[in-house]
């Protein structure tokens, strides 16, 4: 669970609080500043071994170092707040904590101290959060908590009596991988009927056939740090085996033949080989600044 976002560039980011902003590239997190938006508080922790001063409102800390000069003077007056010092000066922010005040962030957070282990929150009964997802490739998708079973050819309303509504429905403007297609016997055109249904909280598009109807392909989203869709799906805790034949009762017995999202590329390599070269996705620095991923092909499936 997200414990504590921590800004160590200020200047970078400029933050709001009400009408009020705080740091940015043309404002100064001082002391004076912090103090004037935030309000009053209480006495903050002066770390005279690392020169930090930090103060604690609830849920945020902000980190000012003070000079070498002025150690003493911050020693003989912990009962008050540091606005400014004798030459006038006024601390300037150099890091700033967000945290839950809730999950028992004291005055530990944001000051170099260990974390308290985090507790993970209970789950409802019947909950789908990573709810296992075994993908039987060129077959179906299998749901372990529903036992639903989706199969490849399935008609939307197939979909919508096992699953339910669809977060939403996603119209595909331009097949842009029809020009790899060597198997397609319909007309080339740059205009595409296929339409997906988004299922975010599964990690799950379902693309059906815009003449058809018919599932052409499953998309399952491992939610990866600095992709282009990060939070926008939950983590689709996916098992795709590659045996040729796998029952349910085969679970124990493959693991070693599986593909989830924490298997490693090379891993994936050795189960299903040499994937030749890679096809370069982006979206350009300004949509996604994390730069591209590459697509790896293989017969009925392929990885990003």
């Amino acid at each position: 669970r997200l414990r504590l976002i921590e800004v160590f560039d200020v200047q970078k980011l400029q933050m709001r609080y009400a009408n009020s902003f705080i740091g940015g590239p043309n404002t100064a997190a001082t002391f004076v500043a912090v103090y004037a938006v935030c309000g009053p508080t209480f006495p903050g922790s002066y770390d005279a071994d690392r020169g930090i001063y930090t103060l604690f409102y609830p849920g945020l800390s902000f980190a000012f170092p003070i000079p070498p000069l002025y150690k003493e003077y911050l020693l003989e007056r912990k009962a008050e707040l540091p606005l400014e010092f004798p030459d006038g000066t006024t601390p300037v922010t150099s890091r700033v904590c967000i945290y839950d005040k809730s999950s028992g962030g004291g005055i530990g957070v944001g000051v170099g101290a260990l974390l308290k282990k985090a507790m993970p929150p209970p789950l409802s009964a019947g909950s789908l959060y990573m709810e296992v997802v075994h993908a039987k490739l060129d077959n179906e998708l299998w749901f372990t908590v529903g036992g639903q079973h989706i199969p490849f050819g399935a008609s939307p309303q197939d979909v919508w009596s096992e699953l339910g509504l669809p977060c939403g429905i996603h119209q595909k403007q331009v097949d842009q991988m029809m020009i790899h297609s060597a198997v397609d016997a319909r007309p080339k055109t740059s205009m595409c009927r296929d339409y997906f249904y988004n299922y975010f909280t599964r990690g799950l598009d379902i693309l059906f056939d815009g003449q058809t109807h018919k599932i052409k392909k499953f998309v399952l989203h491992t939610n990866f740090p600095g992709h282009a869709d990060f939070n926008s799906y939950v983590k689709c805790n996916f098992v795709i085996q590659c045996l040729p034949s796998f029952t349910e009762q085969d679970e124990a017995s493959t693991r070693e033949h599986r593909i989830t999202p924490n298997t490693k590329w090379n891993q994936v390599q050795e189960l299903l080989g040499d994937a030749g070269r890679a096809a370069i996705q982006t979206q350009g620095s300004t949509i996604n600044p994390f730069g591209s991923t590459f697509v790896y092909g293989y017969r009925n499936i392929a990885f990003e």
